[in-house]
């Protein structure tokens, strides 16, 4: 017994014992292939299997579990081909002992159907997005608050410095801050003196520069404008790199120092406590 995918390709056997007409399982497989429908066809339009299907085309009932299920079966079959299934009915219980007994516990099984389960909007799913929504919205907003308010100031050990302004670079969305003039000797003298305290004021120019403390941490990296400073403590040494020394006037723990930089010479400095010393 094959398994065909084309109804063209499918032949009705031949049953003497039909001289009465076909029998169920023939009539179901004439009517099958007359409506041009395959076995799998038939299969997913009724959810009976393969198999099942196949056997009863055979006249072979065995695989059905018994007759309740069996004239299930056929009339689901009979539909799916457009025949009526009360004449295949009659004539299978004909050839198996009569129509067997109602069952009054549970109605008689046509087919094995999967229907699905109907649900509901999930609503508990739609309110855990909406609040996951809301908590990630003010979580963004509660970090780009601390953001803004965070870089007015970071230097070395969390302390304060003692004059200039933010020492990390300026958000693209902040607005530019006007020149602060040169600190003079005074404001810088109090510069505590078990720290390293370093400032940089863009005094003839602009100038890209770079701070580091001891740990290596980035204090700042960026651009300084004319008229800028930038102030950084750590409790040992400061490292920094200057883009355009020539245009850099620093105060190293109070004091100023003379240089003679170059314009546009790129100085790599380092800074401890006590006296001024390059590194």
């Amino acid at each position: 017994m094959s398994i065909g995918n084309s109804p063209e390709d499918e032949r009705p056997f031949e049953d003497d014992r039909e001289e009465a007409g076909p029998s169920v399982g023939r009539a179901l497989q004439q009517a099958r292939i007359a409506a041009g429908l395959t076995v799998d066809d038939v299969s997913s339009a009724t959810r009976v299997r393969i198999a099942i299907v196949h056997a009863i085309e055979a006249d072979d009932f065995t695989s059905c579990g018994g007759d309740v299920y069996a004239r299930g079966h056929i009339r689901t079959l009979a539909k799916a081909v457009l025949l009526d299934p009360a004449p295949l009915l009659a004539r299978y219980d004909a050839d198996h002992g009569g129509r067997p007994a109602p069952t009054p516990a549970a109605p008689l099984f046509e087919a094995e159907r999967i229907r699905p389960e109907r649900r509901g909007p999930n609503w508990t799913a739609a309110m855990v997005a909406a609040i996951v929504a809301v908590i990630g919205f003010v979580g963004f907003t509660a970090v780009k608050g601390g953001d803004d308010g965070g870089t007015k100031t970071q230097v070395a050990d969390g302390s304060k410095p003692s004059t200039g302004t933010s020492s990390t670079p300026t958000p693209k969305s902040a607005k530019p801050t006007d020149p602060k003039p040169e600190p003079s000797d005074s404001a810088i003298a109090a510069a505590p003196q078990d720290k390293v305290t370093v400032q940089v004021s863009a005094a003839d120019g602009r100038s890209w520069i770079s701070a580091k403390d001891h740990n290596g941490r980035l204090l700042f990296d960026g651009l300084l404008k004319q008229g800028e400073s930038q102030t950084f403590q750590d409790s040992d040494k400061i490292n920094l790199v200057l883009g355009d020394a020539g245009a850099i006037q620093l105060y190293v723990n109070g004091k100023k120092i003379d240089d003679d930089f170059q314009p546009g010479a790129v100085e790599r400095l380092t800074y401890t406590k006590g006296d001024p010393q390059v590194g």
